[in-house]
């Protein structure tokens, strides 16, 4: 039966990645192991529940029988097993959470040391990824995210208060090129723009302008999935860039970086912890919740 359960475990990841390489990383097992799981399952069923090419997964349609089945019935085996932990004088388990770079960067490490220090029993699996993803179908106990991409039917707690954008280059290339007076002045820039993965389309930078809303989509010199370096090209004079507020307000200070535009970079929401209401919230993902909401009540005293 253990080995049976762990087989159709093993299945489900593999329907949700598309990929034995995907659904290792997840599970923590090698390639060679997920295949051997799924075959040993498939012989057990004497059906087959996937096929296979050099570049894809798909589900055949008993597969795909098996994982509307599977799916709710695993939701609720980790419900249980999570249930299990509320008995507990501690809280204890693991917690999976979905963050992007520029939240977890955001944070910085004060939050995720102290609440680790805190709770020796709990794990805490971060995955750090600007990729879209379904926190449900991912199988996360919850996620960070900008508060105007999470969806109605999910509890949001708040991690950052709002926040700004910045448009910023260095004082050489100000000294080189006239400063914009208006955002579609842009176009006519070097610019130094984002994409969250490397097949997303550029990011087109958003402004505001007597209460409405508009976006620009610029001329990339470059086109990187680091905001981090885009920052660092900027202060080294390539073009001009778009970041966030406070992670150039050091810089702007020092004199590295000039703030064009600021009248059209208006506060918008900021970053949420995030998980479906439908869902057991376990004490582990409570306490987690309960030391978020310290850790953003002491950083708002300090500032």
């Amino acid at each position: 039966m253990a080995d049976e359960l762990d087989g159709m475990t093993t299945f489900v990841a593999v329907a949700e990645t598309q990929g034995f390489r995907a659904a290792g990383e997840r599970l923590g097992v090698s390639h060679s192991a997920v295949s051997q799981a799924l075959r040993r399952l498939e012989e057990r069923l004497g059906v087959a529940l996937v096929r296979r090419t050099t570049r894809s997964v798909h589900l055949t349609e008993a597969g795909k029988r098996l994982y509307g089945s599977l799916r709710p019935a695993l939701d609720e085996v980790r419900a249980a097993v999570a249930a299990l932990g509320e008995l507990g004088e501690q809280p204890r388990g693991t917690i999976r959470v979905h963050t992007s770079s520029a939240a977890q960067m955001m944070i910085g490490e004060s939050l995720l040391t102290g609440f680790v220090a805190e709770h020796p029993h709990v794990q805490l699996d971060l995955v750090v990824s600007d990729a879209p993803v379904d926190i449900v179908a991912e199988g996360f106990d919850a996620g960070i995210q900008l508060g105007e991409v999470i969806d109605k039917d999910m509890i949001a707690v708040p991690v950052t208060g709002d926040l700004r954008l910045a448009v910023v280059g260095a004082p050489s290339y100000f000294a080189r090129h006239r400063k914009p007076e208006h955002p579609r002045e842009l176009v006519e820039h070097d610019c130094l723009n984002w994409h969250p993965t490397a097949d997303a389309p550029p990011y087109r930078w958003e402004f505001s302008e007597e209460g409405r809303v508009f976006t620009v989509a610029v001329r990339a010199r470059v086109l990187s999935t680091d905001s981090g370096l885009n920052r660092r090209l900027a202060i080294a004079g390539l073009g001009v860039t778009l970041a966030y507020e406070r992670n150039v307000r050091d810089a702007i200070q020092r004199g590295e970086l000039v703030r064009v535009l600021e009248q059209y970079c208006g506060p918008f929401p900021g970053y949420y912890l995030y998980y479906p209401q439908r869902r057991h919230a376990s004490r582990a993902l409570r306490a987690l919740i309960e030391h978020l909401r310290k850790w953003r009540k002491a950083a708002r005293s300090q500032s």
